[in-house]
């Protein structure tokens, strides 16, 4: 289980703020259950839904923004797992586009790759490994998609979500896989220990012109449009 516990440059949690964060939450003085549970919760709905500017940044980066997606926010959700002594692995995939139709809009949309990145986190409790996808759409959010499509009672596929259930998707973990995107999977690329040697091997596939028009144009309107979209939630 050594390699499930490792600190890697990705999955820095010798970071002064992210042992900070650990000490505040006491997170090391509860079960192993109870720990996993917080930690998910915190990273699910404290570290709200959104783009950072690269899969490959690490996990005191994620947390310094207050943001991420399945691969960032996975990023850190592993860091944090293995600073609590938690074994964790990552499950690298492509989900189709169409899955963002609604977070990505116009020329973003369109100029996108039919098949995006993805991951999930995998984490070892009482003799099993649970498959943890559902941490990536904070709950602020999902429920303004809900409330937004009140009339979808079975599968949805956009927004940041593909789910067979969409009033009652599967995102608490209780001794129990947890999913949110799955539906809109392409391609399996197996498991790795961590997302820095995942990361070597497959990536984003994208043009030069393209990886920067993402990071500094692309990623700031699919923010304004998750924003737009939990903006309701708060009132504002």
């Amino acid at each position: 289980m050594d390699a499930y516990l490792k600190e890697t440059h990705m999955l820095d949690y010798s970071h002064p703020t992210i042992q900070k964060l650990i000490h505040d939450k006491h997170w090391n003085e509860i079960n192993k259950f109870e720990r996993i549970q917080s930690i998910y919760n915190y990273v699910r709905d404290d570290i709200l839904f959104g783009y950072n500017s690269d899969d490959t940044i690490q996990a005191s980066k994620v947390f310094s923004d207050g943001f991420g997606q399945c691969n960032t926010k996975a990023t850190l959700f592993m860091a944090l797992l293995r600073a609590c002594d938690i074994p964790c692995r990552i499950h690298g995939f492509t989900i189709d586009k169409k899955l963002q139709r609604g977070a990505m809009t116009g020329i973003v949309y369109h100029s996108a790759p039919k098949n995006i990145f993805h991951s999930w986190v995998e984490i070892y409790l009482e003799n099993r490994w649970y498959e943890l996808e559902g941490f990536i759409l904070d709950k602020a959010y999902l429920k303004q998609l809900q409330n937004r499509f009140t009339k979808c009672t079975g599968p949805f596929c956009g927004y940041g979500a593909a789910v067979k259930n969409f009033k009652h998707p599967i995102i608490d973990f209780n001794r129990n896989n947890t999913y949110i995107q799955s539906e809109g999977i392409t391609q399996d690329f197996g498991i790795y220990d961590c997302p820095d040697t995942l990361l070597k091997e497959h990536h984003q596939e994208m043009s030069l012109i393209k990886t920067l028009a993402y990071k500094y144009i692309g990623r700031h309107l699919m923010n304004y449009n998750v924003k737009k979209m939990r903006r309701s939630h708060y009132g504002i």
